[in-house]
Formats: structure tokens, C-alpha cells, sequence
């Protein structure tokens, strides 16, 4: 069997042709969708005013990056059955967020997760350590998105050299920026809804013609891909991705568990609950965006087989030995330069769509958790928070650009775990207790919420991800004392343990009057769709 290095190909120009064409059409749309309201709240959740069909392509637009476009199927490219699990993360994430987040969520929420948390505990303190959490969140899983920029250059538009990685990293985050500075929630749909249109156009065209080649019958599928692996069966069975050591074992637990969980709390895709006008509206959007999610990872977990089985796992490590270029190689095998411009286009609008999503819920965190309620007590005005909001988005943005110029050569995986293991450790606990604990206290919150960010951070710090090996991204150094790259195994269920501490040994008991006026406007909001009236700052 013999492929064509991806590098090697000579469709550079038209797939750079589309790009621009698709840049100058999402700057169109964005001017089109622009609205003359300025209020803070058409700006962070588009006024709440959003269709549930819209919103959920949205959420599924956005929910899903470039590593789960390109990175998992990938995976499962070289490893086999053990890859099928980076697709199982986002299938589980949204079912969970469906049936136990999206209704509650909306209800009692505003524009932020400080929000929902402030509904019935203390106001300036959860606000402000949400704040905090929701912009590390966005910033490392913004700089994860603009690293894949930078690696998916050279592959897709022939950009050699870190310069013009830097150029075109530069030239997208700047793109997103103006995307979302100037239509806020309504650019930011508009990007992701066309984005999740080309999603699964691409992965179902994809899918149909890698099922043409093996006679559309998956069992043949899978024992082609088994044979073309190198591996023999052991490729369609657990453990080829790691060794039998038991710190990769539980190193692969805790990146499966970060994937599983915490995908459930992150702020950008909790943000969407808010831009409808009911809580069934809310389930509803989730509900189509699940439905999305499991079609288009479907097509994913065939894409990884078909590429070992029509290109081989010799030829996409030879290429990448990490397996991101896999879904680019195959595409190019099965589809020509069609296809691969399809896909390429696919994987830039990918990260725009979800970068402006991550800027746009960053700035409301600094605009409206930190600025309006941690340091204005919300008395600022809508005029002074919106402009704030827009002065954010400005400034997330370019430290965004700057720290992941900085970190092209840092691994993607790991920054997208970390993300989601910090989302998973400080938000989610928070955001659940809140919801359905009735003895959950400020306290609860606090100790959750930064405890769950800083063991994050902390347990990175002095992982072999910073010293302690060639690989590091302080190879001359060695202060490694926690033995794992991510911390979602420790930092999880320490997130949990914290709430639970802070709200049993603390010093006041809490009072559920404040619980039960939240669960019955819950209730309410639920049983006649009627929408929520919207609690203060």
C-alpha cells in the first residue's frame, strides 16, 4: 500500500482560495447579524432570543474542537479500540449536560456560571471566583486551539517555518477578535452554526465513501484496519496505547476521566444554556446538539478506521507520529482535492468557531463576574460593562495569541485535558452542588471552586509535563513529583471532596429558604415554559 505524504501535496492554493473566501463571508455574515442594541445582555446570550435549532447546531458547533475533528480519529488510527474512548468523552458529556444540567442551568442562571452560583449564595465572592476559574478555563483552551492553528499550517497550506506558523496563528485569532467584538453572541452563532453545518457534511461524505471502498459492510472495516495496522487483533482490543506500568495506566484514567467529566463544565458551552428564552427551550437546543454529537463521532470512529485501514498505521506515523494529520491524509486518498479542501476549511473554521466562543464567555467573566459584581458591587452602568466587555474580549484575545506563539511546540492533547480538567475540578462540582444540594454553602463554593483550580495548576507544575524529562517544557530542570501528565484523577474528585468540606465543617449552617425559592422557580420555569425572570448582579 503505498500514500502520499500530506506534506507533499500540491493542493496548497485552493484550499488557501476557500479559506478566504470563507473568512470574507463570515466577515459578511457578522456585519449582516450585527444587531443596534447594545445591551449586555444581547452581547453575552444574544438577548436570550435564539431558536432552539439554532442554538443547538450552535452547541454542537462549538462543543466539539479541532481534536475531537481531527485528534480522535487520529487516535483511533494508531491505537485502535483504545482511541474509541476520546470519542466517547463528548457523547457522554452532552448526555449528561441534557438530563441533568440544561434545564436547572437555565433557570437559574444569567449570563455566566458566577451567575448561577449567586443566585442564592453569596454574590461578590462566587462571582469572582468563577470569574477566575471560567478565564483560565478559556485561556488554556484557547491557547490548545490556536496551537492546532499553528500545526495545521504547514499540512493544509504549506506554511513551513515557525514565522509563518506565527502569521497565521496571528491572522486567526485577530479574525476572531473582530468576529466576536463586533456581533457578540449573534457573530459567534453564526460562525458556529455554519461551522456545524460543514461538520457533518464533511464527516458524512467521508464516512459514505470510506464504506464504498470496503463493500459497506463494518465487520470488513474493521478486520482491514486490524491487518493494516501492524498490530493484528491486539489493534481491535484495550492497551496498545500505553504500557502496562501502572502510572500509564492511571495516567490514561485520568485523561479519560478529564474527556468524560469534564467537558460536562465548561463555561462557553454552559453559557449557550442561556441564549433561549425557557428552560425547555434550553433542553431542547441540548437535546439536537446531542443528537449531532453522537451522528458526527459515528462518522469519526469510521473515519480513524478507514484511514488505518486505506492508508495504514506505518504511513500516518511516517507523516505524523501523533496521527493529527490522518483524517487530512485520507481524505486526500479517498477524495482528491476536493475533499481535502472540504476537510481543511473544515478544521480552520473548527477553530474559529470555537475560539470566538471561548473569547466571548472569557470577557464576560472579566466584564460582568469581576468587573460589574466583584469590583463595581453592580453598580456600573450596561454602557460602562458592555464597553469593558468589548475591552476584554480585545485583551483575551491577543494574551491568547501571544501565549500560544509561545507554546507551538506543546503538545494539544495535553492542553485541551487540562482544560477540561480544570473545568471538571472547579466548575463542575460548584455548578452541581448548587443545583441539587440543598446544605451547599458560599464556603462550599469557594473552597470548591479555587481549590479544584489551584490542585489543577499545582499538580501540572510539578508534573513531568514542566521538568523532569526531554520532553519537558523544561527539559534542564527536574522538580516532578506527581508522576502524571494530567491531573483530572486528583483534581476531580478533590474538587468534589473540597465542596462537600467547605459547606459540612463551616462555621454558619446554610439556610435553604434560598435553596427552595431556586428550585421552585426551577420548577416553575420548567412545568409552563415561561421564561425566567432575570436575577440581579
Amino acid at each position: 500500500m503505498t500514500t502520499t505524504a500530506l506534506t507533499s501535496t500540491n493542493s496548497h492554493f485552493p484550499v488557501f482560495a476557500v479559506f478566504v473566501t470563507f473568512v470574507c463571508c463570515a466577515l459578511f455574515v457578522t456585519v449582516l447579524v450585527t444587531t443596534d442594541r447594545t445591551t449586555p445582555r444581547d452581547f453575552y446570550i444574544g438577548d436570550g432570543r435564539l431558536t432552539p435549532v439554532r442554538n443547538g447546531i450552535a452547541i454542537f458547533g462549538v462543543y466539539l474542537s479541532v481534536e475531537t475533528l481531527l485528534g480522535a480519529p487520529g487516535r483511533i488510527a494508531l491505537t485502535g479500540y483504545d482511541g474509541i474512548g476520546y470519542l466517547m468523552g463528548p457523547i457522554v458529556g452532552i448526555a449528561v449536560v441534557l438530563l441533568v444540567i440544561a434545564e436547572p442551568y437555565h433557570s437559574i442562571s444569567r449570563y455566566t456560571v458566577g451567575d448561577s452560583l449567586g443566585r442564592r449564595l453569596r454574590t461578590r465572592s462566587v462571582h469572582v471566583a468563577a470569574g477566575i476559574a471560567t478565564l483560565g478555563i478559556c485561556l488554556v483552551y484557547l491557547i490548545a486551539q490556536l496551537v492546532g492553528a499553528g500545526a495545521l499550517a504547514a499540512p493544509i497550506l504549506g506554511l513551513e517555518g515557525s514565522g509563518a506558523r506565527a502569521v497565521m496563528v496571528g491572522s486567526l485569532g485577530v479574525l476572531v477578535i473582530i468576529y466576536a467584538a463586533l456581533g457578540g453572541m449573534w457573530a459567534t452563532t453564526a460562525i458556529q452554526v455554519v461551522k456545524g453545518v460543514l461538520l457533518l457534511a464533511g464527516g458524512g461524505l467521508s464516512a459514505v465513501l470510506i464504506m464504498s471502498r470496503v463493500g459497506w459492510d463494518p465487520s470488513n472495516l474493521l478486520s482491514q484496519a486490524a491487518d493494516h495496522s501492524g498490530l493484528g487483533d491486539a489493534f481491535l482490543r484495550p492497551g496498545t496505547s500505553h504500557t502496562d506500568t501502572a502510572v500509564d495506566k492511571l495516567d490514561s484514567l485520568s485523561v479519560q476521566l478529564a474527556v468524560f467529566i469534564g467537558a460536562v463544565g465548561m463555561p462557553h458551552v454552559l453559557m449557550r444554556l442561556r441564549a433561549v428564552s425557557t428552560a425547555r427551550a434550553a433542553r431542547r437546543s441540548v437535546e439536537i446538539a446531542a443528537w449531532l454529537t453522537l451522528a458526527f463521532c459515528l462518522m469519526a470512529g469510521l473515519i480513524g478506521f478507514g484511514a488505518a485501514t486505506l492508508l495504514g498505521r506505518a504511513a500516518i506515523i511516517t507523516d505524523n507520529p501523533t496521527g493529527n494529520t490522518a483524517v487530512l491524509m485520507l481524505a486526500k486518498f479517498i477524495g482528491g482535492a476536493f475533499l481535502i479542501t472540504l476537510i481543511s476549511c473544515l478544521a480552520f473554521a473548527t477553530v474559529l468557531a470555537v475560539v470566538s466562543g471561548l473569547v466571548l464567555t472569557a470577557s464576560a467573566a472579566l466584564a460582568h463576574d469581576i468587573y460589574q459584581v466583584g469590583l463595581m458591587r453592580g453598580k456600573a452602568s450596561e454602557k460602562s460593562e458592555l464597553l469593558v466587555a468589548r475591552i476584554a474580549l480585545v485583551l483575551v484575545g491577543l494574551v491568547g495569541i501571544g501565549l500560544s506563539l509561545y507554546a507551538q511546540a506543546q503538545s494539544i492533547s495535553f492542553l485541551v485535558g487540562l482544560a477540561l480538567a480544570i473545568a471538571g475540578s472547579a466548575i463542575l462540582p460548584a455548578v452541581l452542588y448548587n443545583m441539587y444540594w440543598r446544605r451547599f454553602t458560599t464556603r462550599g463554593a469557594l473552597w470548591s471552586v479555587y481549590g479544584g483550580l489551584l490542585s489543577s495548576v499545582l499538580l501540572v507544575v510539578f508534573s513531568p509535563v514542566l521538568s523532569g524529562s526531554p520532553t519537558s517544557l523544561l527539559p534542564d530542570l527536574d522538580f516532578a513529583v506527581f508522576p502524571l501528565t494530567n491531573p483530572a484523577v486528583v483534581s476531580i474528585p478533590l474538587g468534589f471532596l473540597l465542596g462537600l468540606l467547605g459547606s459540612v465543617l463551616g462555621s454558619r449552617k446554610s439556610d435553604g429558604t434560598e435553596y427552595a425559592e431556586t428550585e421552585a422557580g426551577v420548577l416553575a420555569d420548567v412545568a409552563d415554559g415561561a421564561p425566567e425572570a432575570s436575577p440581579g448582579p
